[in-house]
């Protein structure tokens, strides 16, 4: 009997303490490639500027598969190349093998595509 009133507080609690640190690693990024051309791996080519703080993390990758279909669908190819959407989502840093060496590399894992950018916040495109 004590068990089940307490669960609703666990509950509660479980929500207040865990659930903000989750969405406190989300933000908005402008990803884009950045004019470096990559002569091995791994490549430098792309940059993803972190809206809240300015920092721009090069050499990232860019995760799609937790995107909407709604989201997918808006031929984000050429706006990701440019820079011209604002990607919702998290850096994390990933292990890869890559000409038989390991690397721990960053993608940006968008799940949301939330606006189209700004001039000032795709500065760091090379086609901007």
């Amino acid at each position: 009997m004590l068990v089940v009133r307490r669960t609703p507080l666990l509950i509660a609690m479980f929500s207040i303490c865990v659930l903000p640190s989750v969405a406190a690693t989300e933000g908005s990024y402008v990803y884009c490639d950045n004019g470096l051309r990559c002569v091995m791996a791994p490549c430098p080519s792309n940059s993803a500027r972190d809206l809240a703080t300015g920092k721009i993390v090069k050499g990232v990758s860019i995760d799609l598969d937790r995107l909407s279909q709604k989201d997918k669908a808006l031929d984000l190819s050429d706006k990701l190349y440019a820079g011209k959407v604002v990607v919702v989502g998290s850096i994390e840093n990933r292990t890869q093998t890559l000409n038989g060496k390991q690397y721990t590399l960053p993608w940006l894992v968008a799940i949301g595509i939330e606006r189209a950018s700004r001039d000032s916040e795709r500065s760091h495109c090379s086609s901007h």
